[in-house]
């Protein structure tokens, strides 16, 4: 079974790579994120696991990709990214 920080290490790896392997650290990823370094630290080490990542993640594999790939562009229009 995943854990949640299986997820939060899977999209810390994504986003690295996105950067063409660049490392981003824990502290720029939780700025970018809107939480404390230690909050984000906690999630990656699984000492912290929110509940709503966890169901945000159940939610998307009960999609099928192309309607995940829509929720994901409609998300990031949301997000201003």
């Amino acid at each position: 079974m995943i854990e949640t920080n299986d997820i939060f290490n899977l999209l810390h790896n994504a986003v690295e790579s996105k950067n063409l392997g660049r490392k981003i650290s824990l502290n720029d990823m939780a700025t970018h994120l809107g939480v404390s370094m230690r909050t984000y630290q906690d999630w990656k080490l699984g000492n912290s696991k929110p509940q709503a990542a966890v169901a945000v993640c159940r939610l998307l594999c009960e999609l099928d990709d192309d309607e995940v790939l829509f929720v994901l562009k409609k998300m990031k229009k949301l997000f201003g990214a």
